[in-house]
């Protein structure tokens, strides 16, 4: 498997929760596993595959700890790398930006020579709109702790086969 680590930003613990999740299923060391808030992006580029995680705030907000990092990451070379994201959202309470901090951590870094994976299909989640959407898919993992935490081991498993096989093998 590629070197990876992964990053985070969480306010409440959920979208944290869920990188520790996916590094143990992934087999990623806890060292590997950075809070964006504490992290040098500088750091990081010795990773061949990156796996950004955030949380959703308000009505389609990037979580605040992205707002120091996500600049200073957008400005390497990230060519090379394999980026996935995943993002966790309130589909009921916020339909209309339902996991946005996905789209917006993948538009920020779609110019940067990385490589993106991990899309997943809209088919099982109920939502009215996301920035998140690309092609017709997320671009990422999105996950609901809110209204639908019975699906997110499933969708976590589901997603980390497919991150074995698409892009991290």
């Amino acid at each position: 498997m590629k070197k990876t680590a992964i990053l985070f930003g969480s306010s409440s613990g959920t979208t944290e929760d869920i990188a520790r999740r996916i590094a143990k299923k992934l087999g990623v060391n806890p060292s590997d596993v950075y809070n964006v808030d504490s992290v040098n992006a500088e750091e990081i580029l010795s990773y061949e595959a990156l796996i950004l995680g955030s949380s959703t705030w308000g009505v389609g907000e990037l979580q605040d700890d992205w707002d120091g990092f996500l600049p200073k990451l957008k400005k390497k070379d990230l060519a090379g790398k394999t980026v996935a994201i995943f993002g966790t959202g309130d589909s009921d309470s916020y339909s209309d930006s339902f996991c946005d901090a996905i789209g917006i951590i993948y538009n920020e870094l779609k110019n940067t020579g990385c490589r993106f994976c991990g899309a997943v299909s809209t088919d099982s989640y109920s939502f009215d709109d996301s920035a998140a959407l690309v092609d017709g898919q997320f671009a990422g993992l999105p996950i609901d702790e809110v209204n639908e935490d019975s699906e997110t081991d499933g969708r976590i498993d589901r997603w980390v086969e497919q991150l074995k096989t698409e892009c991290l093998g």
